[in-house]
């Protein structure tokens, strides 16, 4: 994980604004003004933190992919 970039997005059509993401990890997402999920920075460092709000999202409305790669690291490939 050391190295690695992810892309992190929140997929608006999915989010219910529960809020966890930010209130999990205010450092790597916020609300925008309708209240729903983002991303702070489009790419990020690989982080336990980051996967672990993805897995904890209660729809899975955030997904993380390799940057280099474009591999999908959440949720994980069937």
């Amino acid at each position: 994980m050391a190295g690695e970039r992810w892309a992190v997005t929140v997929d608006k059509r999915a989010c219910v604004r529960t809020g966890l993401c930010a209130a999990s990890a205010p450092d790597r997402f916020t609300l925008d003004e309708r209240g729903q999920g983002q991303a702070r920075d489009e790419v990020v460092g690989a982080s336990e933190e980051v996967l672990e709000v993805a897995e904890s999202c209660p729809i899975e409305a955030i997904s993380i992919v390799d940057a280099s790669t474009g591999k999908s690291v959440f949720p994980p490939e069937s």
